[in-house]
């Protein structure tokens, strides 16, 4: 096993080994605000069990811990083993989440109406960032794993097209691997954009661990990705909003990328987030593969144990369809386990609470799957409570439970030629400008074509924007959202719940000639 090393998680530890006295901020200074004497022992002993530690390492830039905006110390040290380690030629630390890194490269990508090439079902992020730089996205609809229902990446195929029609696009930006832990290879993708001479950017937000265990998928860096987002806090031991960028070949500029992290970032970040990182590099680079090794082996053992049992709480199936529509060469991150009831009798969300009440808490929940993440060193134990909430549940009488299963899931795929129809979309302005004090009006959904939409349509499941404000409605759109809404879909961001009519921009004002 290597030494482990961390220099900014050092820095702040040799620095309150110091003791030092502090006229400057946070206003805890250094913890010491939380001693109060006019409190009881009683009243203030769990404040200063949890936090007092972590206070003395919440400080602010000074010359013994460098700025994150002008890293010359230990977080550039930090930094670039960090690059290292995940094979980035530079990496960037993030205290606000994927999020900011993912807006920091809109602006640096961007200006004012220019065209980027964008998957349709990206996170809410992606979109304000579009807002921010007042771009035009060209959106790719995902594709459909046939089985399962869900949406994955976009088509490769869809990218060359997008880019054939749209040569002046700055660049493509996808997501990869997608909440559910499904995952394509990039390299074909990455082929294409680079024949076109265009850098490619990868959401991996829910792929920080990836290509550090034989057992886990390739990282997108090792692909051949221009820029990487990724949430170290997802599923490495990072603190909350502590996350990663990570740039490689000269596609990026890097002046222009550093300048707008400074401008989305806090002047003030938080250095227990940053420390943390750190020490999460540190620990891949100490223990390697083995880090992973526990709770690869839980999750295995969960597995074979679930498909033993035969319970109606089983785990999510894919399709080895080989059709011209699946989805090829899928691949499943081993640390996320999706469940659901096969019975049909409770939804995602009912049987996550089954599990809360049992004591497990779920990563997530939609209309049909719970999703699981396993992280690193769950243990058998762990497990253990896991089996038993679900043959509790599976032992349990449901029959209050009025949900009854449905002929068609609409988690489904639904009409695949309108779904094609769908694959590239015209520029949709992002300009905030664009639709100011512009009237709208409420006409029926089926006289809406060639009209532009003045709501989000977001259909749940599957939870994919189906038409931004400002996007034009095309007849493949309506046919689209008759079917889902005919099969009991609900539509956030929509104010008739029935999609039986729609807002749309007055022709006169808001559609562009």
């Amino acid at each position: 096993m290597k030494p482990f090393f961390a220099p900014l998680f050092e820095a702040l530890i040799n620095h309150a080994r110091q003791e030092p006295v502090g006229f400057h901020v946070p206003g805890h200074h250094g913890g010491q605000a939380l001693k109060q004497e006019l409190w009881s022992d009683r009243a203030n002993h769990h404040l200063i069990e949890y936090f007092y530690k972590i206070m003395q390492l919440d400080v602010t830039e000074l010359s013994s811990t460098d700025d994150l905006h002008h890293p010359e110390a230990s977080i550039k040290e930090a930094q670039q083993l960090a690059a290292k380690t995940f094979g980035a030629d530079e990496t960037y630390f993030l205290v606000g989440g994927s999020t900011s890194g993912n807006i920091a490269l809109l602006l640096t990508l961007c200006e004012p109406d220019d065209v980027i090439i964008v998957q349709r079902n990206v996170h809410k992020s992606i979109i304000n960032g579009l807002k921010l730089a007042g771009a035009k996205a060209v959106f790719l609809s995902p594709q459909i794993e046939m089985h399962s229902g869900l949406a994955t990446i976009p088509a490769v195929q869809q990218v060359e097209e997008a880019l054939a029609l749209y040569p002046e696009a700055k660049a493509v930006f996808l997501s990869n691997p997608n909440y559910y832990g499904m995952s394509v290879k990039l390299e074909p993708y990455v082929d294409v954009v680079h024949r076109h001479n265009k850098p490619i950017i990868i959401d991996e937000a829910h792929g920080a661990h990836y290509r550090f265990h034989s057992s886990l998928p390739p990282s997108a860096l090792s692909e051949g990705v221009d820029a990487v987002v990724q949430s170290a806090h997802k599923t490495l031991p990072t603190l909350t909003m502590g996350a990663l960028l990570h740039v490689q070949g000269s596609r990026i500029q890097r002046d222009m990328l550093r300048q707008s992290l400074a401008m989305i970032q806090s002047s003030s970040p938080s250095f227990p987030i940053l420390a943390s990182i750190d020490i999460s590099r540190a620990m891949i680079d100490a223990l390697g593969a083995a880090m992973f090794d526990k709770s690869l082996k839980s999750a295995a053992g969960f597995r074979r144990w679930i498909h033993q049992q035969g319970t109606a709480v089983r785990e999510m199936e894919i399709s080895n369809n080989t059709t011209a529509d699946a989805v090829s060469d899928l691949l499943l991150d081993p640390l996320r386990v999706v469940l659901y009831d096969s019975s049909g009798k409770l939804n995602g969300y009912e049987l996550q609470k089954h599990l809360e009440q049992h004591g497990c808490f779920a990563e997530m929940a939609d209309s049909r799957y719970v999703v699981l993440v396993f992280g690193i060193q769950t243990s058998s134990q762990d497990t253990k409570r896991l089996q038993q909430a679900i043959e509790a549940i599976s032992g349990d009488r449901i029959e209050h439970i009025t949900l009854q299963k449905r002929d068609t899931d609409i988690s489904d795929p639904t009409n695949l030629t309108e779904h094609k129809a769908m694959a590239v979309s015209e520029p949709v302005s992002f300009a905030r400008a664009r639709f100011n004090n512009k009237k709208s009006e409420r006409i029926l959904l089926s006289n809406a074509e060639h009209h532009i939409s003045a709501e989000m349509v977001t259909p749940y499941p599957p939870g994919i924007a189906i038409l931004h404000p400002g996007e034009r409605i095309t007849a493949a759109m309506i046919a689209h959202i008759q079917n889902l809404s005919a099969m009991g879909a609900k539509f956030q961001g929509a104010a008739d719940p029935l999609m039986e009519t729609i807002s749309i921009y007055r022709k006169s004002e808001g559609e562009p000639t």
